[in-house]
């Protein structure tokens, strides 16, 4: 099948289209400056020149501390670009798979969320992409929203920061007191080609959203320590959020329930530690 990838840069993007690829699918890979999600027309004109079977939406502004003072250009990526997508995948019949965030929740619920547990973001950022799985919710299409957590494996995230601050600090503070499931990119890239080829059957009618997050769950320094683990770094020292202020607040809970996942598509929740020992070995 054709499929079209947009944020074709990011870490999700790109393991997307090296799977996609090497399992026969016709893949399309546009970053945002082949196409701005945000520029409606663009959008209304580079899915009928491509024409897909399925469009995956991995383009997002994750900046989440600079979105704070980025209110704009994050509601365009994150709320305008994914309407856009969304009508114009409707408008042809296609296939819509979007990538959003645990971040739409408050963190405050005890025990995992559930894909019908209310939103409450903290952060512009989390706003914004709250905003965004409305927008796609509104236009009733044939669409899948895909809420991930803590996002690991590409070039920039929690686990090259930890390694790169590991080579010039003998010790570190660590946030230990928010929880969630950190979840490789090749772990969602996986996920979502499994998902877009069932949802392309025409038998499918279990459209909506869905959590998929790695386990077993733990903490940002329980993440750390086992990055670190047998390997010679820093002293790691568990601290509360509160003696590490950010410009924008995190959710405590950001661990996600992922049994809907499995009962519709089959896809098992991925322990993290297996995936973390594959880019570890790659770094």
């Amino acid at each position: 099948m054709k499929i079209l990838v947009t944020g074709a840069g990011g870490q999700v993007g790109a393991a997307l289209q090296d799977l996609g690829s090497a399992a026969g699918h016709d893949m399309i890979g546009l970053d945002r400056r082949a196409l701005d999600i945000s520029d409606k027309q663009a959008v209304l004109d580079a899915l009928p020149l491509h024409n897909p079977d399925c469009v995956i939406n991995a383009a997002a502004y994750t900046a989440v501390d600079k979105a704070e003072d980025d209110e704009e250009v994050a509601f365009a990526i994150n709320a305008k670009g994914p309407e856009n997508l969304a009508k114009a995948c409707k408008k042809l019949d296609i296939s819509f798979l979007h990538i959003s965030t645990d971040f739409v929740f408050d963190g405050e619920k005890t025990g995992a969320y559930l894909e019908e547990d209310p939103v409450a973001p903290l952060s512009i950022y989390g706003k914004s992409k709250a905003e965004g799985e409305g927008r796609i919710l509104k236009t009733s299409g044939k669409f899948i929203i895909f809420r991930t957590a803590w996002v690991f494996g590409g070039t920039q995230n929690f686990v090259t920061t930890m390694r790169r601050l590991g080579e010039t600090r003998d010790e570190l503070n660590i946030v230990d007191d928010q929880t969630g499931g950190p979840t490789s990119c090749t772990d969602i890239a996986r996920s979502l080609l499994i998902i877009a080829e069932r949802v392309a059957k025409p038998d499918f009618t279990d459209w909506g959203l869905y959590h998929y997050c790695g386990a077993p769950s733990v903490t940002w320094y329980g993440f750390a320590r086992a990055i670190f683990a047998g390997r010679d770094g820093p002293v790691l020292h568990p601290i509360p959020t509160k003696d590490y202020p950010t410009p924008a607040r995190r959710p405590k809970n950001s661990v996600l329930d992922c049994g809907k996942i499995k009962r519709v598509f089959g896809i098992d929740q991925p322990d993290w530690r297996t995936a973390l020992a594959e880019v570890l070995a790659q770094l």
